[in-house]
């Protein structure tokens, strides 16, 4: 008897243990799985439920919004009348909160000036806000998601190397490291890096095209080129530790590489920066930390060229409610930081959290260094040391935003790829399923010495179409001999230089609503998405008051 019970106490512990196996490895299946946090996740699955499917969000945020909710709270938009169905409701919900008078804690609604990206912030006859305060845009995600009843599986990173099961050309399931398996009919990849499109084997690229590629004028090494003030212009400054002495060699942040011949093509990527939200609401503010590994010699070549003469250091700091700013990269040395993300879009978990956390530290020292160093002007570090973080924004994580800016990573090459001939309206995309408006834009992409022996940037570029213009459905879809069961609304089929105008919150929305529809198209009729009938796409699309 004592026997049988060790026995059958053995066999309750094995039993136990397969229990937690399962457990830990446990299967969910709907009818369409996502994989991302960002803005887009959220509004594909909202359109799924429209649609009358099962979708299932696997994030490996914690926080929903993406860059919408993580600190980019002066949008960008373009044309605005291009904007509708999801993403348009998005905004209304910003100017529905906004529209209540205990929204202003900081300041009146009178005083905030209503000053915008172009136009007004708020939009009282289309009943629309553009800008908003980082907890605001993720409060709208969570009830978009609490609303539409959507299960949200947080903290969950797909296994690259092993996690995506192939069916021949169809994704049958993904799964993430902790274990558990998603299985789905179709799948979005709504991530900013692509790395479902990327582990299931689709082809994409990784930097920038010459322009013989794809016959365009504005893709590829800008050399020469200066369309913004984001460059040192015609000011002489040394990139030398002694200045003007090659021997001492070069100060941060300064490749002592060819940067390549204009219009050629490379491996470099656009620069990225967090979007912070600044205060000088003393009641709010939280003076700026100084970051641990702080180096002041980083910043070496900003104070040069503060002592040059440059003082355009508050040009970003764009006006959100409540007293509060969206500060982005503005000048030749600001936020961007230039050069070090080249590896990131291919990296593996581990490099890119480094990466995040370099750009953490540069980015921390430089506002620390603004406030404190005395190599910065008095008249600059005084007025900068009564600005800080936002004490009421991004409370679990310091006060910092929990997204960096992934301006580009990977894109696709799918079964259409949209161009800058497509953008400045010198060809007609086929199958519009969304529009864009703005400029094509990108950030510097290196800093370098010119043949002169003074440094500067490369890269910063902008190129505004005359009109909007139509994003072509074969933009979102990878080729059908590669994956006939996938969507990708954010890494979309473009080059680097139409990217540049596409890579916009309302835009990514867009397009994130229209994935999820082919796609609940393909599931009603067992169709590969590439083969999803235009006509009945459209026909939704304008019944949900999207803008082709």
């Amino acid at each position: 008897m004592k026997y049988l019970t060790s026995f059958l106490a053995l066999l309750l512990a094995i039993c136990t243990g397969c229990v937690t196996v399962q457990t830990n490895k446990q299967v969910h299946e709907a009818d369409i799985v996502i994989y991302g946090g960002t803005s887009v996740a959220v509004i594909s699955a909202v359109q799924a439920q429209r649609m009358g499917k099962s979708v299932i969000v696997v994030s490996p945020d914690k926080h929903l919004g993406g860059l919408s909710s993580g600190g980019l709270g002066w949008t960008d938009t373009g044309n605005k009348s291009v904007i509708g169905g999801l993403s348009r409701e998005f905004y209304h919900r910003i100017w529905q909160h906004y529209n209540r008078q205990e929204a202003w804690k900081w300041q009146k609604k009178s005083e905030y000036g209503n000053r915008g990206q172009g136009t007004s912030a708020i939009d009282g006859k289309e009943r629309t806000m553009w800008i908003s305060e980082p907890h605001v845009a993720e409060q709208v995600f969570e009830d978009f998601v609490a609303e539409y009843n959507i299960p949200v599986h947080r903290d969950e990173w797909l296994d690259r190397k092993k996690g995506v099961k192939l069916d021949g050309t169809r994704i049958g399931s993904i799964t993430t490291l902790s274990g558990k398996t998603f299985k789905g009919k179709v799948f979005i990849d709504a991530t900013y890096e692509g790395d479902l499109m990327a582990a299931a084997g689709i082809s994409y690229h990784v930097g920038r095209e010459a322009n013989s590629v794809y016959n365009e004028k504005w893709n590829g090494i800008q050399v020469g080129v200066l369309h913004h003030g984001h460059h040192f212009g015609d000011r002489k400054i040394s990139p030398y530790v002694k200045p003007g002495d090659p021997a001492s060699g070069l100060i941060p942040g300064i490749s002592d590489k060819d940067p390549g011949k204009k219009g050629g093509g490379d491996h470099r990527v656009q620069a990225y920066c967090f979007r912070m939200c600044l205060t000088e609401h003393p009641e709010n503010r939280v003076p700026f930390p100084k970051p641990e590994g702080y180096d002041p010699k980083q910043y070496e070549l900003l104070g040069r060229i503060l002592n040059s003469g440059w003082r355009d250091v508050f040009g970003k700091f764009d006006p959100i409610p409540n007293r509060k700013t969206d500060t982005n990269n503005h000048g030749p040395f600001s936020t961007d930081n230039i050069g070090m993300n080249y590896d990131y879009p291919d990296a593996s978990y581990e490099r890119r959290r480094e990466i995040i956390k370099e750009h953490e530290t540069y980015q921390k020292g430089l506002m620390y260094f603004l406030a404190n160093d005395s190599a910065v002007p008095q008249d600059i570090r005084i007025r900068m040391s009564k600005w800080g973080l936002a004490k009421d924004e991004f409370i679990d994580n310091g006060n910092w935003p929990h997204q960096l800016y992934i301006r580009e990573a990977r894109r696709m090459i799918g079964e259409y790829v949209t161009t800058e001939n497509d953008v400045l309206g010198k060809c007609k995309p086929p199958k519009p399923v969304g529009m864009g408006s703005y400029t094509m834009d990108s950030h510097n992409v290196q800093r370098y010495i010119k043949p002169d022996g003074f440094v500067q940037n490369e890269g910063d570029i902008g190129v505004r179409p005359k009109k909007p213009y139509r994003i072509a459905y074969g933009s979102i879809t990878p080729k059908k001999n590669e994956c006939e069961n996938l969507l990708v609304p954010v890494c979309v089929s473009s080059s680097h230089i139409a990217f540049g105008s596409i890579r916009m919150e309302p835009v990514f929305m867009i397009l994130g609503q229209s994935a999820a529809t082919a796609a609940g198209f393909a599931i009603d009729d067992n169709i590969a998405v590439q083969d999803v009938s235009y006509d009945k796409l459209k026909q939704r699309l304008l019944a949900d008051k999207q803008r082709l």
